[in-house]
């Protein structure tokens, strides 16, 4: 998790991996589903096989998701699952972003909701 800061954080602060928006879209599906197939992740994020592809790339690289290739009958499948180091860059990510935010009971509710969601959903290694 995020050490606590004795100041707030500044925006060069947030993992800037995950703070691109496709990315964040594509960690954050993740988090919600067990797995998620190529196509099921473009349709769900909107986007195109090349920048879904590029991105999720990156992502992998850094240890934020897995990509299991294989086939079904003649057919390629790609399925991804976030993994554990995934999760937890996640929720620093969440804790910096709510650290930015205006301190507000609200805020800090929100915060805490959306990090108990992610730690309740299976973790994948």
């Amino acid at each position: 998790m995020a050490k606590r800061r004795s100041s707030p954080p500044a925006p060069a602060d947030l993992d800037q991996l995950i703070h691109e928006r496709l990315r964040l879209g594509i960690v954050c599906t993740l988090a919600m589903h067990d797995a998620l197939t190529f196509t099921e992740l473009r349709d769900l994020l909107q986007t195109t096989d090349g920048n879904l592809s590029v991105q999720a790339r990156r992502l992998e690289e850094a240890g934020y998701i897995t990509c299991l290739k294989r086939f079904e009958g003649r057919k390629p499948k790609t399925t991804y699952k976030l993994t554990a180091r995934g999760r937890t860059a996640l929720e620093d990510y969440l804790e910096v972003l709510s650290e930015m935010l205006p301190h507000s009971s609200q805020h800090s509710k929100t915060a805490a909701n959306a990090r108990l969601s992610l730690r309740t959903l299976p973790a994948e290694s």
